[in-house]
């Protein structure tokens, strides 16, 4: 059977992925480039995900976030970006008489955005208050401290959106450096599906590239190194939960037992059938939210538990999750 999807090579060494589903009435475009938070140092934490939220500030053609937004939303579309720990993706869905608009905007807002000054520091201000936001919120912050943990002294430890330290010291210059460098062709998959003409969409991403063909010899960060024993993070809160996740390191998402990992992940803890539903809070009920979960880079990843329960019964909590992973394993 013929694949569904067709790739395309195109000049400079970005890739397109693209699939007509004539039976859809809109259509899907995504610009993804290799990178995000873990080619960052520590001096530049945070800057992938700074220039993600800089990117939709304005350009030549659309001076303000508004008219970006506008563009799109104008004609019942939507637009989004996001920032990973190996990618930064910038999306749009519009009605497929609109696909030419979408791939419009993603290529303008990242090919031509005028990184304003005052835009620079009145993000910066934004992007500390998400910092604290997630501060704020326990169950965010506990697996921000779990994957320190996972990968100590390692940008995958490390939150995405960087420090209140680093994103306070990152200056414009830092930003233009470092988009340059990770903003190029070789580094782009651009992916489209919906109801679209391939021929026309494929000529249109083909005049559209205007980013830089040549790489910098920036290369992804080394992978971790081994954990040798087992490490504990504890930080003390006014809260009304203890917040815990407790896990191990696992596969990437290049290994070939990856799959096996997410049907092991799904009989452990995600679902009302699941291991850690049916035996912490059905039965013992130790908590209201208790799952597991794992995430996957190109060499490593991990499989973790999280369990929100009384600080009174936290030790029996981690005793009850070490019991089923222990069944698991048996």
């Amino acid at each position: 059977m013929p694949s569904p999807h067709r790739v395309h090579q195109l000049t400079g060494g970005a890739r397109m992925v693209i699939e007509h589903m004539p039976e859809r009435h809109s259509a899907s475009v995504v610009l993804m480039f290799a990178g995000g938070s873990r080619l960052e140092d520590e001096r530049l934490a945070g800057v992938s995900h700074f220039i993600e939220h800089l990117y939709f500030k304005g350009t030549e053609r659309r001076p303000s976030s508004k008219e970006i937004a506008d563009a799109i939303e104008g004609v019942g579309g939507f637009i989004n970006a996001s920032t990973d720990k190996e990618l930064t993706a910038y999306w749009a869905r519009v009605p497929s008489e609109h696909m030419d608009l979408g791939l419009d905007v993603l290529f303008d807002i990242v090919a031509n955005s005028r990184l304003d000054p005052a835009d620079v520091e009145r993000e910066r201000m934004v992007i500390l208050e998400e910092l604290r936001m997630y501060q704020d919120q326990p169950q965010d912050y506990v697996q921000n401290l779990f994957e320190e943990l996972i990968w100590p002294d390692h940008p995958l430890g490390r939150d995405i959106a960087g420090t209140e330290e680093s994103v306070s010291r990152l200056n414009r210059e830092d930003i233009l450096e470092y988009a340059d460098a990770h903003y190029r062709l070789p580094n782009l998959v651009i992916g489209a599906a919906g109801s679209l003409d391939e021929e026309r969409t494929v000529v249109e991403v083909r005049q559209s590239l205007s980013l830089r063909s040549g790489l910098n010899g920036t290369t992804p960060a080394l992978s971790p190194a081994q954990l040798t024993s087992p490490r504990v993070l504890v930080r003390r809160r006014d809260t009304e939960q203890a917040h815990i996740c407790l896990g191990a390191r696992a596969l990437s998402y290049m290994h070939p037992d990856r799959h096996a990992l997410d049907l092991l992940n799904t009989v452990l803890g995600e679902g009302m059938s699941s291991r850690l539903f049916l035996n912490i809070r059905e039965r013992l009920g130790l908590a209201y939210d208790v799952h597991s979960f794992t995430q996957k880079h190109r060499d490593t990843g991990y499989v973790g538990v999280y369990i929100g329960v009384d600080p009174k019964k936290a030790v029996d909590a981690v005793n009850a999750v070490m019991g089923e992973l222990r069944s698991l394993r048996e």
